[in-house]
């Protein structure tokens, strides 16, 4: 077992360093072929691994691979720890990866940084790897920083555009801000339980639940909350909650299959499975679970509604991420974990699907991303559209599709939950539904649907993609299909997860709702009698009336609702107040310091004030210097005089 997981991690590390070394001797036939054979290769592996451990004989693999060194009795290891959940996430990230590595040939066909952009892409998937594998924080946080850094390379791989380097430069920045909470999480984690081992901190989690921090003078905290509050800091910025949400959408500026990479199945996917590896902890937590319900409940809800208005093709679907991992933290908010487990899987299929797809129309539309510029595409790609078509169908929760099985899982868990906010959270995964439904079907209805909004240069070279991207959007439509269905049973109601997922019985809202579930079909016929489904026919409907039916409206409803309409367009003014009050404040606090610190005190008074000290003092002595003996004599004679009588008064 160990050399296959050694395998599956290190083919693409090895294939990443292969490309990028020597890209220009393989050239990119070469570069292609070894990647996507490494990931393959991986996929594979992992698809065996997870079958194996579906096996009623598997065992948990718990193991260390390489101790780096010992200090204070403090182990830091490379490790792996392989169950259910990891082998789970392992196959889910090799799948896609795959799909988009295959995809990257058609769509980078002609880019000079063909071979660079494969061994990012490679590399990006061992780093994934090395983070959902790790037995223990030093190397979960390694495989952390892993895919931040790789992030930065990709989203940045157009170092040439000043758009794409600002937007590297601000998912960088950002996560830097998250991953600084993490670090703290992980010090205090060490602080209380002495080990960096999983197993071992949750074998020692009393001493965090007995422990307290003093944060502000006087005043204790539990340990247990601030860490748990803190470990969810570093997944806000990995998977982009409010308010560190505001990398993602200018992520887009990186080629679209890093897109689908970064939103489907790798950095956004991060902090909702270490938060769900953390169960143990965060159970112990009610604060912690109910800090996590509503930063998620509103990041679904909030930025849902900017994808509504919304223009750029890549941007639409972007905030359809954000909305969906707002989605996954409340079921994990809800101690749903295995919920929000199954919509990350299910979502890692249709969201890829969704961008590979979403870059066919733009290579059709020679890179145009202005859904505005579009209009009646599916007769010249109808392969291109019935795939988006069925990932939108899978996106807003269609009866039968994967994502309504996940997503109907999670309203109806915090539906049921106890935990304090479950209330504002289902309204806001409720209201939603029908959000989704509008922009997802707002997207489709535009591009594909209406008049031709295109020049005839573009009509007269405007085909289906070739069979190296529409065979991926293929591949990934038939699981956005069938894969709830195949596994929503054992997933979610028959305790596939085990230990990796710990619940405790007063927050087991699952185990409630599995007594009502009588098998996927049964599921679905419940569903179409709730509210739900519903709302998300209405949202279709609506975007049917106001997007196909009556065109017009669209602008006349944002000029009656323009001060609505500005604050979605300008994203809520985060931005905005970001720029204003981090950016600018932190350049005026440093003019601050340099005038006053370095100007005024160094410069002025140390430097300067020294020099002029020295000359004033110099110039004194000077004028005392005449060379006429009187003088020296004069000065002789008032000197001993201060002497005597210095004497006489101690004397």
């Amino acid at each position: 077992m160990k050399a296959t997981l050694l395998t599956i991690v290190l083919a693409p590390l090895i294939a990443a360093a292969i490309a990028g070394l020597f890209g220009k001797r393989i050239g990119r036939a070469g570069a292609h072929w070894i990647t996507i054979l490494a990931v393959g290769l991986s996929f594979g592996l992992s698809a065996w691994v997870l079958w194996q451990s579906m096996t009623t004989t598997a065992v948990v693999f718990d193991d260390t691979i390489y101790t780096w060194m010992v200090s204070d009795g403090l182990s830091m290891e490379i490790g792996f720890l392989v169950d259910r959940l990891t082998a789970l996430m392992m196959t889910v990230v090799t799948f896609v990866s795959w799909m988009v590595h295959i995809y990257t040939v058609g769509y980078m066909r002609e880019d000079p940084g063909y071979q660079r952009f494969f061994s990012y892409i490679a590399l990006f998937t061992f780093a994934m790897l090395m983070l959902v594998m790790a037995n223990n924080f030093l190397q979960l946080f390694f495989g952390w920083e892993a895919v931040g850094l790789v992030s930065y390379l990709l989203i940045g791989f157009w170092y040439k555009k000043p758009t794409a380097i600002h937007a590297n430069l601000k998912a960088f920045i950002v996560n830097r801000v998250g991953d600084f909470g993490f670090l703290l999480a992980i010090a205090s984690i060490v602080y209380f339980t002495g080990s960096l081992n999983y197993g071992e901190v949750f074998a020692k989690s009393g001493a965090l639940t007995a422990g307290r921090l003093e944060i502000f003078t006087g005043q204790l905290w539990p340990a247990i909350t601030v860490t748990c509050i803190l470990l969810f800091v570093g997944a806000m910025g990995k998977s982009a909650q409010i308010p560190l949400h505001v990398w993602l959408p200018d992520s887009m500026e990186g080629p679209t299959p890093i897109s689908a990479l970064i939103h489907a199945a790798t950095m956004v996917t991060a902090g909702i499975f270490m938060v769900a590896r953390m169960s143990p902890l965060y159970e112990l937590s009610e604060v912690a679970l109910s800090t996590v319900l509503l930063i998620g409940a509103t990041t679904a809800f909030l930025m849902g509604l900017v994808g509504v208005v919304q223009n750029d093709i890549k941007r639409i679907i972007a905030y359809s991420t954000l909305s969906q991992l707002g989605y996954m933290f409340v079921a994990l908010g809800a101690s749903a974990y295995g919920a929000g487990i199954f919509h990350l899987m299910t979502h890692a299929f249709f969201k890829a699907l969704l961008f590979l797809a979403a870059g066919s129309v733009i290579i059709g539309m020679h890179h145009e991303q202005d859904i505005r510029k579009m209009g009646g595409l599916r007769k010249y790609m109808p392969i291109t559209y019935l795939t988006m078509l069925v990932g939108t169908l899978a996106l807003i929760g269609f009866p039968g599709f994967a994502g309504f099985y996940s997503k109907d899982a999670i309203i109806e868990a915090v539906h049921l939950s106890t935990i304090p906010g479950h209330g504002i959270a289902y309204f806001a995964v409720l209201s939603g539904v029908f959000v989704t439904a509008l922009y997802s079907f707002r997207l489709l209805f535009v591009v594909f649907h209406g008049k031709e909004r295109f020049d005839d240069h573009t009509r007269e070279h405007l085909k289906e993609s070739p069979w190296v991207v529409t065979l991926p959007l293929i591949l990934l439509a038939i699981p956005s299909v069938i894969i709830g269905a195949l596994t929503v049973g054992p997933l979610l109601f028959g305790g596939w997860f085990g230990s990796s997922l710990q619940v405790l019985q007063n927050h087991d809202v699952l185990a409630e709702l599995g007594h009502e579930f009588h098998g996927p079909m049964a599921m679905v016929t419940h569903g179409l009698q709730q509210w739900p489904v519903w709302l998300a026919a209405a949202g279709a409907l609506t975007a049917w009336f106001l997007y196909v039916k009556r065109s017009d409206l669209p602008a006349v409803i944002a000029e009656k609702l323009s001060p609505l309409y500005r604050v979605l367009d300008r994203k809520y003014y985060f931005d905005e107040f970001n720029q204003q009050v981090f950016s600018q404040g932190a350049q005026q606090t440093g003019r601050l310091f340099w005038r006053i610190g370095d100007e005024t005190i160094i410069d002025g008074s140390m430097v300067n004030g020294t020099a002029k000290a020295v000359g004033w003092f110099s110039g004194v002595i000077r004028g005392i210097q005449t060379g006429f003996l009187y003088h020296y004599a004069f000065a002789m004679v008032i000197g001993l005089a201060a002497l005597l009588g210095w004497l006489i008064l101690a004397g």
